[in-house]
């Protein structure tokens, strides 16, 4: 009989506030939509990391008027640095050629470039591509045939800084949003509580507890918060089999960038649902304690 009664109130209280009650769902699923995919935006930098820091290589350039010892300096400088995983050194004809290949879809910018344009060079893989300090400060530009030393790990912190900044801009309006839908279940609440005081009253009159007087409202706030986890987490396999599964099929194929696993969704899933429905249950208990005589 007490379930029922509590299940009845519940369903009471979501019909009498149905606007409101629409409005905190779709705040609070925007809301934890946005966290949902600051996450996956977050799995998808740290998986980004570990497939081009692993391919990041330092490359030295060598001047121009390079001599043959200083070449041979050069190479058995790295193979005796324990720094350095593997080198590969590239003549200015295989420069060019690399070249070719990769702006072959660009005819005009291959005829204007002259085949000794591109210098040689040492393709260096380090065994910590962080550490690109180290090969800096052993080869010196300008100085012993090299010319300059130049780090791709540069490009990719500017683009890893670019993307955590888009992830921690999205965390943020999820919070924004988040405060706005607390703001919403506890006025949402107040409502229902003064619709519902003379029940409520007359409840405790005849001996309820504040406990079972609360409930109803603790249910129905934790209920739209479900319902809007539910509806964020839809919205997040809509994003990967509309958006990224077909539109960002090519990079991913490519390896630029990584795929979103359903595992990723499935994981996040329960963190949406349980920060959903305990930030709507607490909110709505806290309103309770502070504005509402139950």
């Amino acid at each position: 009989m007490r379930v029922n009664f509590v299940l009845s109130e519940v369903a009471t209280g979501l019909r009498r506030n149905l606007t409101m009650t629409v409005a905190m769902i779709l705040t609070t699923a925007i809301s934890l939509g946005l966290m949902g995919t600051g996450l996956l935006i977050a799995g998808m930098i740290s998986d980004m990391k570990e497939i081009y820091y692993d391919k990041v290589q330092v490359s030295i350039f060598l001047a121009d008027d390079v001599t043959g010892d200083q070449r041979s300096a050069i190479e058995s400088q790295l193979a005796d640095s324990p720094e350095v995983a593997s080198y590969l050194y590239e003549s200015k004809e295989e420069a060019y050629e690399r070249f070719r290949q990769q702006f072959s879809q660009q005819p005009e910018l291959v005829d204007n470039t002259p085949r000794d344009a591109l210098p040689e060079s040492f393709r260096v893989e380090l065994v910590n591509p962080e550490r690109y300090e180290v090969i800096a400060a052993a080869f010196p530009n300008g100085e012993n045939g090299v010319d300059q030393v130049r780090d791709e790990g540069d490009f990719l912190d500017r683009l890893f800084s670019l993307l955590n900044g888009a992830r921690n801009a999205t965390i943020a309006v999820a919070v924004v949003q988040a405060l706005a839908a607390l703001l919403l279940i506890s006025n949402t609440i107040q409502l229902a509580a003064f619709n519902r005081r003379n029940e409520t009253n007359i409840m405790r009159l005849v001996g309820a507890s504040r406990w079972y007087t609360q409930l109803p409202f603790i249910l129905e706030a934790a209920l739209a918060g479900l319902i809007g986890a539910m509806l964020a987490v839809g919205g997040l396999v809509l994003t990967k089999v509309l958006f990224v599964d077909k539109t960002l099929a090519g990079p991913i194929k490519a390896g630029i960038i990584p795929p979103v696993d359903w595992s990723a969704i499935v994981t996040i899933a329960p963190v949406i649902a349980g920060a959903g429905v305990g930030l709507a249950a607490v909110a709505a208990y806290v309103t309770l304690r502070l504005y509402v005589r139950l």
